[in-house]
């Protein structure tokens, strides 16, 4: 009969105790959370400098955003995320993107960045393809909705107790945004919420936790 691994910790005297284990994932958290905060504040500082550069500069930074239904305007999927209609805009996107970028981020700055992108450039092109003709739009609204379904979602397929708790308590403090997906509101855009929020799912179904297969006897 051959031996197959198992992917189970070892036992017997090589085996770490509890308290080891325990130190271990402390210590990953700390480091994971230290990460993330440091990488969310960059992204938001980035916002921030490009905002006032539009401000000081003579040069419309929002002419890069998403316009719709043009071909040229899809360069914009990338750019419009770091683009706000004004600091009162950025300011209301900036302290939900702290908090839902940094849960998000948690896991790891690498999967924090692939899931970043697969939600910008889902809710970019969902913007592009339902938004009125040459329509434009810029924000990170799409961002915040996607780091919301993330969240969320991540608790699901990944089965972690720890990303269970994080996604419900997500749910209960952020559960009236929801209502940003249904159009209504002018000035709004609906569209990069909605697909924000399925970008968001989408990258937590990608970047999910693979289980390792058991061996068949």
């Amino acid at each position: 009969m051959n031996d197959h691994p198992t992917g189970m910790y070892p036992t017997g005297p090589s085996a770490p105790s509890s308290s080891a284990r325990f130190r271990r994932r402390a210590g990953d958290l700390a480091a994971g959370a230290a990460g993330a905060a440091v990488v969310n504040i960059l992204l938001v500082a980035v916002m921030w400098v490009s905002e006032i550069a539009d401000y000081v500069m003579p040069a419309d930074f929002d002419a890069y955003g998403i316009r719709s239904w043009d071909p040229d305007g899809l360069s914009g999927v990338l750019l419009a995320p770091f683009l706000h209609a004004g600091f009162g805009h950025l300011m209301a996107n900036s302290l939900p993107l702290l908090v839902l970028g940094f849960l998000a981020a948690l896991r790891g700055i690498g999967r924090f960045l692939a899931a970043s992108l697969i939600i910008i450039v889902v809710s970019g092109l969902g913007v592009w393809f339902t938004s009125p003709p040459t329509y434009v739009t810029v924000g990170a609204s799409g961002l915040v909705f996607g780091y919301f379904g993330f969240v969320l979602a991540r608790g699901l397929f990944d089965r972690r107790a720890l990303d269970i708790v994080i996604g419900i308590g997500v749910a209960v403090a952020y559960y009236s945004i929801i209502w940003g997906v249904l159009p209504g509101q002018a000035g709004i855009s609906w569209q990069g919420h909605l697909f924000g929020l399925i970008g968001g799912i989408v990258a937590a179904w990608v970047l999910r936790r693979r289980r390792r297969a058991l061996p068949a006897y």
